[in-house]
C-alpha cells in the first residue's frame, strides 16, 4: 500500500466571508463544498479545491467566528506548498498578490506569503509529472493557475522522532535533512520537519492537521495496518465526502488517511458544487436551527463568467 500525496490540509478561521474571498477570488480555487465540522455542527467546515474537488489540492477550513489568531508550533503544519508551472506564473502572482496588498517574498523558483489571518503558503515551480488539480478562474489563465499541494512544512523538536513511523510505517521516502515523500501510484507529496522548541497555539491562521490520500479499497486495510504496527489511531470515521482515521505522529503532527470517495458530488452535480449547504445525513433534521447559527456565504461565482474548458 502506498499513499497518494497529501489528501487535503484542514485549517482554521475566525472569518469564513474573508476566508472565501481570499481562496476564491484572489488565489482562484473553487469552493466545492460547505458543510459543518462534525463534532461541532455549528461550525463551518467549507472546502476548496480545483474544478471538480479532487483529492490533492482541496484546503478546507473549520471556522470559529471571531476566534484569536494563532501560531504554529512544534507539532504543527507551519507552510502549505503549492506547485505552480513556470517562472511566468510566478511572476503572476507576484504581480497578483502584490495588488492585493498582500506581501510576498520571492526567491528564482519559490513564492512566499500568507492568507489575511496569517496562515503561511508557498508556490514552488514544479517539475513534477502529475496531473496538474486546476480550477478555472475568469481573472487566471489555466497555464498559470495554482496546480496542486507539493507539499506541507512542520515544525517539531526533534524531527528525527518521525522517521521510523513515516519511512517504516507509512511507507515514506527520504528526499533530504528531515524531509519525506509519500508517492503512491498516481500523485506524491512532501512533509519537511523543521526544528523549533517554540510552543504554539491553535486559532486562526493555523493547520489542524494534513491528510494523506489512498483509495476505498485500501483505507480499511490502512486502519489493521496500524494497529499491527502499534500506531494509535481512531476507528475509520464517515466523513460523508470520504472517510478518515486520524492518529498523532511522533512528532505531534495531527495526520489524516482519508479515502478518495465519494465525493463532493455525491449530493448533486459538478456544476453545483459550493453552492448549498450539505450537511450529513445523521444533521439533517437539524438544517433549520444549524443554518440560522451559520454565517451565509454567497455563491462566489454567482457573478462570474468562466472561460469554457478546450
Amino acid at each position: 500500500m502506498r499513499l497518494e500525496g497529501i489528501h487535503h490540509v484542514t485549517c482554521i478561521t475566525g472569518d469564513v466571508r474573508r476566508n472565501v474571498d481570499f481562496y476564491t477570488r484572489v488565489l482562484g480555487l473553487r469552493l466545492v463544498g460547505k458543510s459543518v465540522n462534525q463534532d461541532d455542527p455549528y461550525v463551518y467546515h467549507v472546502f476548496y479545491s480545483d474544478e471538480t474537488g479532487r483529492p490533492g489540492a482541496d484546503i478546507t477550513f473549520f471556522e470559529y467566528p471571531h476566534a484569536v489568531t494563532g501560531h504554529a508550533g512544534a507539532g504543527m503544519v507551519h507552510r502549505i506548498q503549492w506547485r505552480i508551472g513556470s517562472s511566468d506564473a510566478l511572476a503572476f502572482w507576484m504581480r497578483r498578490l502584490e495588488a492585493e496588498g498582500v506581501v510576498a517574498q520571492a526567491t528564482e523558483r519559490t513564492l512566499r506569503f500568507a492568507d489575511p489571518e496569517g496562515l503561511n503558503h508557498e508556490l514552488l515551480i514544479s517539475s513534477s509529472t502529475d496531473e496538474p488539480l486546476v480550477a478555472e478562474h475568469p481573472e487566471i489563465p489555466r497555464e498559470l493557475a495554482l496546480q496542486g499541494f507539493d507539499g506541507v512544512r512542520a515544525y517539531a523538536r526533534d524531527p528525527g522522532r518521525s522517521r521510523a513511523v513515516l519511512e517504516g510505517v507509512l511507507g515514506a521516502r527520504s528526499v533530504g535533512d528531515d524531509a519525506w515523500e509519500l508517492r503512491g501510484e498516481h500523485r506524491g507529496g512532501t512533509i519537511v520537519y523543521d526544528a523549533t522548541s517554540i510552543a504554539g497555539r491553535p486559532g486562526a491562521g493555523t493547520v489542524h492537521h494534513v491528510a494523506w490520500g489512498t483509495t476505498v479499497a485500501e483505507h480499511p486495510r490502512w486502519l489493521e495496518y496500524l494497529q499491527e504496527q502499534h500506531v494509535r489511531s481512531t476507528d475509520i470515521v464517515d466523513r460523508h465526502y470520504f472517510h478518515s482515521i486520524y492518529f498523532r505522529e511522533p512528532s505531534g503532527v495531527l495526520f489524516e488517511i482519508a479515502d478518495d470517495g465519494p465525493g463532493f458530488a455525491r449530493d448533486g452535480s459538478v456544476a453545483e458544487l459550493g453552492t448549498r449547504l450539505i450537511l450529513p445525513p445523521w444533521f439533517e433534521a437539524r438544517r433549520k436551527e444549524i443554518e440560522a447559527r451559520l454565517t451565509p456565504i454567497p455563491d462566489p461565482r454567482a457573478s462570474w463568467v468562466v472561460r469554457p474548458k478546450p
